[in-house]
């Protein structure tokens, strides 16, 4: 992979970890608030309830996310960047272009998807 594709996505990457972030600091200061609340009415607290559950979701998905990307990061450092972890081909460049902290090709991601179920 050439240097300006490298450099092309590791700007992607940083972007997304800044944004990712972001989201999560704000998220963990909107659940520190709704814990703060007095809540007398049971309606209330369901609700409340609800919606940290919902968030506590979304921010465990992000920090896992957070967590692939600072692994990419550190391959693109070590000059590892863009080659499955399975067959160790290269991935292609339209698959990093849709998620550019993906660790399989395509062919790979297909076997481990369906080894899953």
């Amino acid at each position: 992979m050439q240097q300006s594709e490298l450099n092309y996505f590791k700007e992607i990457l940083e972007s997304r970890k800044r944004q990712i972030t972001k989201n999560i600091l704000g998220v963990n200061e909107e659940l520190d608030q709704l814990n703060a609340l007095e809540l007398n009415d049971e309606g209330d607290y369901a609700s409340v309830t609800n919606n940290s559950m919902v968030e506590s979701a979304i921010v465990s998905q992000q920090e896992q996310e957070l967590r692939e990307i600072n692994v990419t990061l550190g391959k693109i450092a070590n000059g590892d960047y863009g080659i499955c972890e399975m067959c160790e081909d290269q991935i292609s460049f339209q698959r990093l272009k849709v998620k550019p902290h993906a660790i399989y090709c395509i062919d790979c991601r297909e076997i481990v998807e369906k080894s899953r179920k």
